[in-house]
């Protein structure tokens, strides 16, 4: 008996079936829509994990970029900077869909809670962060009171919420490269504050449901207090922060059977004492999730995208900076550096 057509036809019924079910997954997994206006770029994860087959979709892989600090070094600040218009002009950027707004949060979305705030906060200020970073690169030697003096001396013109973020270079690094990212980031901060907070919540949620949140890798750095549903918080488990890294495509997604690997990886502790506090690291710093509050030294921040040029938010130790040019008054290390991101 002749069995090449039966193998044949064998072959073609379940290339077919294949075929179906790719399309299926493809329903069940749909890819967000571009914004035309600009180019979607997100931070790359760490560490590089393999994706789960069927979460490929819902978070794509993004464009290859250096792990750890850029080498380039971003330019110095050049007089004052003006407030954010942002590339709308007047009118409010478009809504973004829940779904599109669950990738951009990702990879901060596990971030400790004072951190997480200050990140949203900084990324209204887009056009400052480059140069925040530049200097943080510069002065990542200098740690605790001496950064904190640091700072004051040379008359930084940024906003606080910026220099909130010059302890944490590799943060303020990602932002820099990924200015794309930074701006859509702000612009939703802005726009849809509520919105972003409840997307954050339902990857922390996913997170949980998954027991990343429950690894002993992410509790021996980061306390978790559940209070209700979409009411998850992080904070420190010491005084001192650590950031934590990892992959969206492994944390938000089930365990996959024989997985082999560290789920979390973290930079080493910062310190934020109350030299801090003119930077909002005083008491109070988190979230009022229930209420989509950001809170700052205990008080909501309420900038939006209507009064983004002229609210000041009511700190409790306010930075009081000196009518003049920014100065430098010490030495600048531009090859050693603070490295926040190898392990421990």
């Amino acid at each position: 008996m002749n069995t090449k057509p039966f193998i044949f036809n064998l072959l073609r019924t379940a290339l077919v079936a294949g075929g179906a079910g790719m399309l299926g997954l493809a329903q069940q997994y749909p890819q967000p829509q571009p914004d035309p206006q600009q180019q979607q770029q997100y931070p790359p994860q760490y560490p590089q994990q393999q994706p789960y087959p069927q979460q490929q979709q819902q978070y794509p892989q993004q464009q290859q970029a250096p792990q750890g600090y850029p080498q380039a070094q971003y330019p110095p600040a050049q007089g004052q900077y003006p407030q954010q218009q942002g590339p709308y002009g007047q009118q409010p950027p478009p809504l973004v869909p829940p779904q599109q707004l669950d990738q951009m949060v990702a990879s901060i979305a596990l971030y400790p809670d004072g951190l997480l705030a200050q990140v949203l906060t900084a990324s209204t200020f887009p056009d400052q962060i480059p140069a925040a970073a530049g200097w943080a690169n510069q002065h990542a030697f200098l740690k605790g009171d001496a950064l904190a003096q640091a700072i004051r001396q040379d008359n930084l013109p940024w906003d606080v919420s910026v220099m909130a973020l010059l302890p944490f270079p590799q943060v303020l690094n990602t932002m820099a490269q990924y200015m794309s990212w930074t701006q859509q980031l702000g612009n939703a901060v802005l726009a849809q504050r509520g919105d972003v907070m409840d997307a954050v919540q339902r990857l922390r949620q996913q997170a949980n449901q998954y027991g990343y949140l429950r690894d002993p890798q992410f509790t021996q750095y980061e306390r978790v207090q559940i209070a209700g549903p979409g009411d998850i918080e992080i904070m420190p488990l010491t005084g001192d922060y650590y950031v934590p890294y990892y992959s969206p495509v492994v944390v938000f997604a089930p365990r996959r059977v024989g997985f082999v690997g560290a789920a979390f990886h973290f930079g080493g502790g910062i310190s934020l004492g109350v030299s801090f506090a003119p930077w909002g690291w005083g008491t109070g710093i988190g979230f009022g999730w229930r209420e989509h509050n950001i809170l700052i030294d205990r008080r909501p921040w309420v900038r939006t995208w209507a009064n983004r040029g002229t609210y000041v938010h009511p700190y409790a130790a306010p930075y009081r900076r000196v009518e003049g040019p920014r100065a430098e008054h010490h030495e600048v290390r531009r090859a050693e550096r603070r490295d926040d991101h190898h392990d421990r």
